[in-house]
């Protein structure tokens, strides 16, 4: 991939992460900044989702792990789990906001 078409990629998907929070209904903060997009639950617990241009990858961090997401046959997979980005976000943002979310791209 193009480095020009991982930007938009990566910026595209961090904007539809930080609207599919919103969406939940939960008073989840979020703050961006540039490549970096960090949630503040109400538990005050965090997850902080930023781009990783070198490696051409998406980066999460939650409250329970590290993952690391490369761009492959149309989704964004962990390269050590094969998690899908949106079903572990959903998994991950549920144990964090202590109720369930169900994540999808838009």
């Amino acid at each position: 991939m193009q480095d020009h078409d991982y930007h938009e990629l990566a910026e595209a998907t961090i904007l539809a992460i930080e609207e599919a929070f919103e969406q939940t209904g939960i008073d989840i903060d979020s703050e961006s900044s540039g490549d970096l997009l960090e949630l503040t639950f109400p538990n005050s617990t965090k997850m902080v989702i930023n781009k990783q241009p070198p490696l051409q990858q998406l980066w999460v961090a939650t409250k329970f792990n590290g993952h690391h997401f490369e761009y492959r046959d149309g989704q964004w997979i962990d390269n050590r789990t094969g998690a899908e980005l949106w079903s572990l976000l959903s998994e991950a943002g549920s144990k964090q906001a202590e109720q369930t979310i169900m994540l999808t791209a838009e």
